[in-house]
Order: C-alpha cells, then sequence, then structure tokens
C-alpha cells in the first residue's frame, strides 16, 4: 500500500475511533423507577397481557447526538437469547427529548414503544406498520375512557374515588 494511502487510511481510523470513544463516554443511562411505573400502569391498564412487565425496564439516556429521537425500544435478538441462554428482555430508553413533553404526549410515546413488543415476546418487534400513529392513538384514547383519575381530598389526604363522576363537591 502506498505511504499516502496508508497515511491517510491510519488518520480515519484515529479520528474515528477518538470520534467513537467521546460518543461512548458521554452516553449516560439510569434506571427510571417513575417511568417504570407509568409503563407497568399502562400495560395494566390497556390489558397487554402478552407482556411480561418483569423483563421490561425503563431506561432515561443522556448525551445522545440524535435530535429527532424521543425513545427507542431494545432487545437481545432470539440466536443470542439461545446462544447464551437466557429469555427476551426489552429495555425501553427514553431520551431527553421526552422529558420535555407533556404527560398526554408521554403517555403516547409509552404506548409506542410497547407496541413494539410481539405478542410472542420472543425478543423481536413488531414494525411500523402496525406502530403507526393511527393505532398509537387508538390505543391511546382506549387509555383515557379505561384509566380512572385517583381524587384525593387534599385537606385530610386521603382518597376519596376511583370513579370519574363522583357526588363530593369541594
Amino acid at each position: 500500500m502506498p505511504s499516502k494511502i496508508k497515511n491517510d487510511y491510519n488518520n480515519l481510523y484515529k479520528a474515528n475511533y477518538y470520534l467513537f470513544s467521546e460518543r461512548v463516554e458521554k452516553m449516560k443511562y439510569e434506571y427510571a423507577e417513575d417511568l417504570q411505573t407509568k409503563m407497568i400502569d399502562i400495560v395494566k391498564v390497556l390489558d397487554l397481557n402478552h407482556i411480561d412487565i418483569n423483563r421490561v425496564k425503563c431506561f432515561r439516556s443522556f448525551g445522545s447526538s440524535t435530535k429527532r429521537t424521543i425513545a427507542r425500544c431494545h432487545t437481545i435478538g432470539k440466536l443470542m437469547q439461545k446462544a447464551i441462554g437466557i429469555e427476551a428482555y426489552y429495555a425501553i430508553e427514553f431520551l431527553e427529548r421526552f422529558s420535555k413533553m407533556n404527560e398526554e404526549e408521554q403517555n403516547k410515546v409509552i404506548i409506542h414503544e410497547l407496541m413494539h413488543i410481539p405478542k410472542t415476546f420472543g425478543g423481536g418487534f413488531r414494525q411500523h406498520d402496525f406502530v403507526c400513529d393511527s393505532n398509537v392513538e387508538l390505543m391511546h384514547e382506549k387509555l383515557k375512557s379505561l384509566k380512572k383519575p385517583v381524587i384525593h381530598n387534599v385537606k385530610d389526604n386521603k382518597k376519596i374515588s376511583n370513579f370519574p363522576f363522583w357526588s363530593k363537591s369541594f
């Protein structure tokens, strides 16, 4: 290999190595217990019985360079599961943009990511032909209609009702 091409190749390799190394160091992940609770609530309310909530974990990530991504669903492929002898697990990653959204939009994002998990719960993904805005919207409307707000008496800090139409007035 001529020396100029070899030098160009080495310089390109070094540049990619440093860019990649820098990016990896900037990415941070933390378990998101609040989002885990919200995800479990959504799974239960929508009756998504195929999702094993003990094998889905929610994380916040920091330092991603992506501009458009709000959340991502991760898993280990079927072959790797077999190779290392484990069942399917899913991780839902929520990027920094997610925290800037209102609660309704956050719920839609969580629904969207949960819809990627197939009924087989085997380590695969449902694609965007199924996980689309119209299907997410249908699930979100179902969530709103089924989810009963818990009303608290602020003065006594007691639960009054799980039913949205209560007879007491304040």
